[in-house]
């Protein structure tokens, strides 16, 4: 398990590098001392350059994809047809849709310090949406849905420090009880809203998908 772990570990690391990019915008983002790809030829490879627009639109999708922990393929491509039947801008819905993840809306509450740890925290029985444990990641939460997470997760210092770092600062779509450990996810947020470290182009997303 342990190894395994490490394993998941190092490939998130990786993610932010590959693309030249510290996706999270976190101090101990590998990409702060080596700003290179990684691997054998990192070093010496580009990050980036001149793209074919097709490359341009390639990386905006793996850089929002890889941002919300990494979705696989299906899951993110669903995502974006959801999108495009529902009323307003494609590009506004997908990041609405993406936003209201249970484990963005963890992660935004700062009840964990990763997208991945709040996966964790999920998938692990410790988190409740009004009330019902909810086990998966990607649930829908809706507006005025409160989240709150297991007696044991308050105990937990990976939940505890995520909630007293400076390093990232709460959002007024997601309302934080830090004493309670509690979240209410206020509104779908607005691309312009999110706290974005790095520049997102949904718009380059759906350009990909829509070819």
């Amino acid at each position: 398990m342990a190894r395994e772990g490490a394993k998941r570990s190092t490939r998130k690391l990786k993610i932010g590098r590959r693309w030249g990019l510290n996706l999270w915008g976190q101090a101990k983002s590998p990409f702060n001392k080596r700003k290179y790809k990684p691997g054998q030829h990192g070093p010496t490879a580009r990050t980036g350059g001149n793209q074919s627009d097709y490359g341009k639109q390639l990386k905006a999708k793996q850089v929002l994809k890889g941002y919300y922990g990494n979705i696989g393929e299906k899951k993110f491509h669903k995502y974006y047809e959801t999108a495009v039947n529902m009323k307003g801008e494609t590009t506004q819905n997908m990041i609405g849709l993406l936003e209201s993840r249970l484990d963005a809306v963890i992660y935004r509450a700062k009840l964990a310090p990763t997208v991945f740890s709040a996966r964790q925290l999920v998938s692990h029985g410790h988190v409740n949406v009004n009330g019902k444990r909810v086990k998966i990641s990607s649930y829908q939460v809706k507006p005025g849905d409160e989240i709150t997470v297991s007696e044991k997760a308050k105990q937990m210092p990976l939940v505890v420090l995520a909630l007293e770092s400076a390093e990232r600062d709460f959002t007024d779509y997601v309302k934080v009880n830090s004493v309670n450990f509690t979240a209410t996810f206020v509104r779908v947020p607005a691309f312009e809203d999110v706290p974005y470290p790095v520049q997102m182009q949904p718009d380059l997303v759906v350009e990909f998908y829509s070819r």
